[in-house]
C-alpha cells in the first residue's frame, strides 16, 4: 500500500512541506486546510508540478478530514504565524484552539498515524496534541530540534567558510528562547567547534541560533520562517516513513530521561517506522543540564497555562 501523509495547514510551512514530500515521491499527500480553496488550489498546482519533477505522488487538497483517513503520518502546521515583536509563546491561546480541533479530527480518521507537530509554541502544542489524540508518546513528536540544529549548522558553516553538510550540531530543550545549543557536540567533520573558534564567537553563534526565528520574522515583517521548518519536518517524516532509525533532536514526552518527566522537550531521539524508538541520554555538564531543566520548566509553564484556561 502506498504511503499517505496528511499535512494540516496549507500555508507557507504546510505547502512547502507538501511540496518536499511530493517532489521526493516519499508519499501521497493530502493538504487539509479550513480554507478549502487554498488547499485545493495548491494541491492542483503541485500535482501538475509532479509531472515535471518525475514524481508519481498524488496530491489532493481538502477541508474534509474524511479524505485524510488512513494516513500513515499526520503533520500539523496549522496556526497563526508570529509577527515582529512576538515570541513563540505569544501564540499560545489562539494556536491551542486550532491544534486541539485539528488533532481530534486527525486522530479520529487516522488512529494509527504518527503525529508530528510544527505549530508554535511547538513543545506545548505537541503536548496538547498528545493529550487530545490519546496516542502513545511514541507516536507524537514535535519538530523543533531539527530546525534549531540546522540554524546552528548554518551559522557555524558561514563563520568557518565551510559547507554546512560537514557540520553536525545538537540543540536540546524547548523550541524557544531558552533552547540549549551544545557547542561541545557541534562538530565540523568530527572536530568540535570549540577547537575551531574562540569562546566569544561560539557564544555569538549560540545567541544567533536562539534568535534565529525572530531574525527571519524581523526581515519578513508579515510572516515567519517556512522553508527551514518545512525541511526539518520533512527530515523527520522521511525517518519515520522509511523506517530509517535516524538519530536527530526532536521534541518528545520525557518520562524520567534527563531527570525530566511528563513534559515535551527537545532531546536526541531515534526515529523509526513507529515514531519514537528511543531517547538517547547523554552525560550533560552542569550548565548544560541546568539549561535543559530551565527550558523544560518554561514549557511546563505554558502547558499549565493551557490547563488553567
Amino acid at each position: 500500500m502506498k504511503r499517505k501523509v496528511t499535512v494540516i495547514g496549507a500555508g507557507n510551512v504546510g505547502a512547502s512541506l507538501g511540496e518536499n514530500i511530493a517532489r521526493g515521491g516519499l508519499a501521497d499527500v493530502v493538504l487539509c486546510d479550513a480554507a478549502p480553496g487554498i488547499a485545493r488550489g495548491k494541491a492542483l498546482d503541485m500535482s501538475q508540478a509532479c509531472a515535471l519533477w518525475g514524481s508519481s505522488a498524488r496530491v489532493t487538497g481538502t477541508d474534509d478530514y474524511a479524505e485524510t483517513a488512513g494516513s500513515h503520518l499526520v503533520i500539523v502546521t496549522a496556526g497563526i504565524p508570529r509577527k515582529p515583536g512576538m515570541s513563540r509563546d505569544d501564540l499560545l491561546g489562539a494556536n491551542a484552539d486550532v491544534v486541539r480541533t485539528v488533532t481530534a479530527e486527525a486522530a479520529r480518521h487516522s488512529p494509527g498515524a504518527v503525529l508530528i507537530v510544527v505549530t508554535n509554541p511547538m513543545d506545548a502544542m505537541a503536548q496538547l496534541a498528545w493529550s487530545v489524540s490519546g496516542f502513545p508518546r511514541e507516536r507524537v513528536l514535535g519538530m523543533g530540534g531539527a530546525l534549531d540544529a540546522a540554524r546552528l549548522r548554518t551559522f557555524v558553516a558561514w563563520e568557518l567558510g565551510v559547507s554546512a553538510r560537514d557540520v553536525e550540531a545538537l540543540v536540546l530543550g524547548g523550541h524557544g528562547d531558552q533552547m540549549v545549543p551544545l557547542p561541545r557536540f557541534t562538530t565540523v567533520k568530527g572536530v568540535p567547534v570549540t577547537e575551531l573558534l574562540p569562546p566569544a564567537r561560539v557564544d555569538a553563534l549560540i545567541e544567533r541560533t536562539r534568535n534565529g526565528g525572530a531574525e527571519v520574522v524581523a526581515h519578513l515583517k508579515t510572516g515567519s520562517a517556512y522553508y527551514a521548518p518545512a525541511a526539518g519536518a520533512y527530515e523527520m517524516a522521511e525517518a519515520v516513513l522509511l523506517d530509517e532509525r535516524r538519530m536527530m533532536p526532536c521534541s518528545v514526552l520525557l518520562r524520567g530521561e534527563y531527570g525530566i518527566a511528563d513534559v515535551f522537550a527537545g532531546v536526541p531521539a531515534v526515529l523509526a517506522g513507529g515514531g519514537l524508538e528511543r531517547v538517547v541520554e547523554l552525560e550533560l555538564a552542569g550548565e548544560e543540564k541546568t539549561g535543559l531543566h530551565a527550558s523544560a520548566r518554561a514549557v511546563r509553564e505554558l502547558v499549565d497555562k493551557l490547563a488553567a484556561a
